[in-house]
């Protein structure tokens, strides 16, 4: 999008933005990501009819564990925390710099959270850039993810962000 005042190099969407930067996760925001993680996922999964509720949280935890099997030391993973200018973490990424559907020279976004008091305030669109930059530093000209029909504030983040739809699943109840 081109800026609304002549001359100026900088995008009106990036303008507002709060200053935000990634640095690896410690272990502890590790195991606080992931059990929140595992958490949205399996009741996103629930939600979104896929699964039962039974189990659901196990269910999550396994397949994280099947994408993370060496945890924070898994090869070409990122796991970056969000930091604001105040050196305050305000949101989480993993990002897996091989995508798992095999599609080549794309990184995958497993997770983007942004804490609870953050939201609605630009600290996703932030930290979305933020983990962009460092997944190009990383070697990855693409990223690619996937989005639950149902969360409507993350595909709006998303498709705003300049993200395209390149799949789409749909379900209808019988």
């Amino acid at each position: 999008m081109d800026s609304p005042v002549a001359g100026d190099p900088v995008p009106a969407t990036m303008r507002c933005m709060p200053f935000v930067t990634v640095r690896p996760m410690t272990p502890s925001e590790f195991a606080e990501m992931m059990a929140a993680a595992d958490e949205d996922y399996a009741a996103r999964q629930v939600e979104a009819g896929l699964w039962p509720a039974e189990g659901a949280r196990e269910r999550s935890a396994a397949e994280t564990a099947k994408w993370l099997p060496d945890g924070m030391r898994t090869p070409r993973t990122l796991l970056l925390r969000g930091i604001d200018e105040d050196g305050v973490g305000v949101g989480s990424a993993w990002v897996a710099l091989d995508d798992p559907n095999g599609r080549p020279d794309t990184a995958f976004l497993f997770e983007l959270l942004v804490d609870p008091s953050r939201r609605g305030s630009g600290y996703g669109r932030a930290v979305l850039a933020a983990v962009e930059e460092a997944t190009r530093a990383a070697g990855s000209p693409a990223l690619a993810l996937n989005v639950f029909g149902a969360n409507r504030v993350a595909i709006a983040l998303y498709a705003s962000a300049g993200y395209d739809v390149t799949a789409q699943q749909m379900r209808k109840a019988l």
